[in-house]
C-alpha cells in the first residue's frame, strides 16, 4: 500500500474521496497531484455526485407534476427508488475503494480514469 501526499493509505484516501460525497472528492483532488488512483477515486466521487444532484432535481420535478394529476405516489415511489440505488452505490464505491479495486461507474468511470490519467 502506498502512501500519498495526504499521509494517509492509498486505500484510505481514496474511501475517503466518496465519504463526504462531492466535497472530499474536491478536496483529495485538490491535496493529491500525484497519486493517480486518489485523483480518479476523487474525480469519479464529483462526477458521481453531480449525476445525483441533475436525477435529484428531475424526480423533484416529475414528482410535482405527478401530483398535479394526483399520482403524486408515483413520484414518491420513483424518489424512494432512487435513494435506494444511490445509497447502495455509495456504499459500493467506498468499499471497493478501499479494497484498491478501480471500480468504474458506466460512463463517468471512463472519463474519470482517463483525466486521472490511468
Amino acid at each position: 500500500m502506498e502512501k500519498t501526499s495526504s499521509g494517509l493509505q492509498e486505500n484510505a484516501a481514496s474511501l475517503l474521496c466518496y465519504l463526504f460525497w462531492w466535497l472530499s472528492g474536491l478536496v483529495f483532488l485538490l491535496i493529491e497531484p500525484n497519486n493517480k488512483t486518489v485523483r480518479f477515486h476523487a474525480i469519479q466521487s464529483i462526477c458521481f455526485n453531480v449525476i445525483v444532484g441533475v436525477v435529484s432535481i428531475v424526480i423533484a420535478i416529475l414528482g410535482k407534476i405527478f401530483s398535479a394529476i394526483s399520482l403524486g405516489f408515483i413520484g414518491g415511489f420513483l424518489w424512494f427508488v432512487f435513494v435506494a440505488l444511490v445509497f447502495v452505490v455509495w456504499i459500493l464505491l467506498m468499499v471497493r475503494a478501499y479494497q484498491e479495486k478501480l471500480w468504474k461507474l458506466p460512463v463517468i468511470g471512463e472519463m474519470a480514469a482517463k483525466w486521472a490519467g490511468i
